[in-house]
């Protein structure tokens, strides 16, 4: 099986610092691009402090760079209608020059539906209504109007302009369960692997969770689920964000450790596919060793640029 090449992604500066120019702002986003990273990343949420918005943020650093593509890691679901949504990425498509990554996601917090008064349905009904959500988004894409009748969402006529720069915008899909990673497989060109997400989630069980047996029956209901599909499995693009990373380079260690990775024991940290540690070379070392093993190559280093630098340089490409 080909293996595709190394991408990386970055997560998209926050507006946390009062009084933060837009200059500063930029430049943020344009080190990203510098340094090597494919795609600049943010994800939608209403609470907890969260103050991006995705679509202005991901127009904003479209604006700002040349080659850096933007990517939603990921739209709530729920939150807005696919036709909508589609319109919003269809624009910002023609105006970044075809850089754009849709990532749609069924929503996992339900203080985000509760902020603003949205029923938080069962898992099932979520990642159905998701399911026709993705359809409906490529269908968009395609060349002629749509018209849908499904359980959650009707269209008549619809024609999705503006057309794309060249190929459609790809989707990301990600999960930790077998149905919305069945569902990726059938719908999405970017999988991520991912533990299973809920608001009373055991953040030890999430690190232990991503471990190599684990990972690979992940991936292989993906797998399953675009063939039978019909669709050529090896074009999927299998994404992994890190809980924790500490690299190594020049005699400083450059770390970036998540809430879920922050109590973890030793012997977790060891067997989780989700965890880099050593110096540069063994760093590499172990990503070209998951690519090979899982197809893992399109890789979120966590938030410390330092620390993902020196091996989004070696590989990014490769």
């Amino acid at each position: 099986m080909t293996a595709h090449p190394f991408r990386f992604t970055a997560s998209m500066p926050g507006l946390d610092a009062p009084g933060q120019s837009q200059r500063v702002w930029r430049d943020k986003i344009r080190r990203i691009e510098h340094l090597g990273f494919s795609s600049v990343s943010v994800s939608d949420h209403l609470v907890g402090g969260w103050s991006m918005d995705p679509i202005v943020a991901m127009t904003v650093a479209a604006e700002a760079t040349t080659e850096l593509r933007v990517l939603s890691a990921v739209f709530c679901n729920d939150l807005r209608h696919p036709v909508l949504l589609h319109r919003s990425m269809a624009n910002l498509d023609a105006f970044s020059g075809g850089r754009v990554e849709i990532g749609l996601g069924a929503g996992w917090l339900r203080d985000d539906n509760d902020a603003i008064g949205i029923p938080f349905d069962g898992a099932g009904v979520r990642i159905d209504r998701l399911a026709e959500a993705a359809e409906i988004m490529r269908l968009l894409f395609g060349p002629d109007p749509v018209s849908y009748q499904g359980k959650h969402y009707q269209l008549s006529a619809v024609d999705g302009l503006p057309k794309p720069v060249g190929t459609a915008p790809p989707i990301l899909i990600g999960g930790g369960g077998r149905k919305v990673l069945e569902l990726a497989g059938q719908h999405a060109d970017i999988i991520g692997i991912n533990p299973r997400l809920s608001p009373d989630a055991d953040p030890l069980a999430a690190v232990a969770e991503m471990s190599p047996a684990n990972i690979e029956t992940k991936i292989g209901w993906t797998r399953a689920a675009a063939v039978a599909a019909g669709r050529d499995d090896t074009r999927l693009e299998f994404m992994l964000r890190m809980f924790d990373v500490r690299v190594r380079h020049q005699g400083t260690e450059h770390r970036s450790t998540s809430s879920h990775a922050q109590k973890a024991s030793p012997e977790v940290l060891a067997t989780s596919v989700a965890v880099l540690h050593g110096d540069v070379e063994e760093c590499v070392d172990t990503l070209l060793e998951r690519r090979e093993r899982f197809g893992l190559s399109y890789i979120h280093l966590g938030g410390n640029l330092d620390a993902a630098a020196p091996i989004v340089a070696r590989l990014a490409g490769r």
